[in-house]
């Protein structure tokens, strides 16, 4: 199979589509003639022109409006948001709009329109720009969030998205961008709400999504050289949830450690959390864990920064006590 980047596994999709339906365009700031701000759009512009590779001004408000707008006359908008830390400019669009139009229309109208860009922290980039928002779109009936974490998971799932009736959320992890992968050769889609197993385990099942599903993976190796065989689930939808992928692993290992990035008050950690806890209460051996971001803005100071967000080495000690082994 093909290696390729995570922002290359993107690129395809987004070309892929565009090749096949004259209704999907890109929008957003910089995704033209810069190329994208994270390249993920590079070489669009020159491929399909000026009408469907379109440059906006800063201003999130008024072209995530106009990509609703066009979505409601039968178009496929992809609108790239720089970072989704700057989408909380245009939360009003997004809420009242895109998610409440077909349920307000009686269904007369439909939203095809994927709303993409990087997520979560990066390297220095301090309070403003260092958000994980998937709390935020997760609580919003009529949205559907999705979360890749591998080039494979980015690819199949933005052209299931790109496809689908229905707003989306796509948040790209903005450290994963350079992260290199194996992706199916030929054509490929990977259905919205099917999470996936990416390491199998018997004694403790740890959740993660985008790149908390990377530290789950250092995690488990972590803990295999102490002989415990950690079980990773990606959800990658984080709305629809796969919750039977979730249940089916922790009824097996009987303990669970849930690694996310974003804040946790009412994170969504607490929401699979909440479900565990309730459809496999006998079956756990401890109480589900979850191991967050700290509870305050991020820090610009590297090592405070580093120390608010999630890493296997906190994780493995959290998966340590839940097994009563420290």
């Amino acid at each position: 199979m093909p290696t390729v980047s995570y922002r290359e596994a993107l690129n395809q999709a987004m070309a892929e589509e565009m090749e096949g339906d004259p209704n999907v365009f890109l929008m957003g700031e910089e995704v033209g003639y810069y190329n994208g701000a994270y390249k993920v759009s590079q070489g669009l512009l020159a491929r399909f022109g000026e009408k469907r590779v379109i440059d906006t001004p800063i201003a999130e408000g008024g072209f995530v409006g106009v990509g609703i707008g066009a979505a409601m006359v039968g178009l496929r908008p992809i609108i790239e948001l720089m970072t989704w830390n700057f989408s909380l400019v245009a939360a009003d669009q997004i809420i009242n709009n895109a998610a409440k139009i077909r349920q307000m229309s009686g269904g007369q109208f439909t939203l095809p329109v994927v709303f993409r860009g990087p997520g979560g922290s990066a390297h220095q980039l301090a309070a403003q720009h260092s958000q994980s928002t998937e709390a935020f779109w997760t609580h919003v009936p009529g949205l559907k969030v999705v979360m890749p974490s591998t080039p494979k998971d980015a690819k199949g799932l933005l052209k299931s998205c790109i496809r689908d009736n229905n707003p989306i959320v796509f948040i790209e992890g903005e450290v994963l961008y350079g992260d290199q992968g194996e992706i199916p050769e030929g054509e490929y889609t990977i259905p919205i709400g099917v999470g996936e197993i990416k390491r199998v385990g018997t004694d403790v099942t740890i959740i993660g999504w985008s790149k908390m599903a990377k530290v789950a993976l250092e995690t488990a190796t972590l803990l295999a050289e102490q002989g415990i065989s950690a079980e990773v689930v990606d959800p990658r939808t984080l709305r629809p949830l796969d919750e039977e992928l979730i249940v089916s692993s922790v009824k097996k290992t009987g303990r669970c450690v849930i690694l996310e990035e974003g804040w946790p008050y009412n994170g969504v950690g607490a929401e699979i959390a909440y479900r565990v806890a309730r459809l496999c209460f006998d079956d756990l051996d401890h109480p589900v864990e979850r191991l967050t971001g700290n509870d305050l803005p991020m820090p610009y100071n590297r090592k405070l920064e580093h120390h608010c967000v999630p890493d296997a080495e906190r994780a493995a000690e959290l998966v340590r006590k839940v097994l009563y082994l420290d």
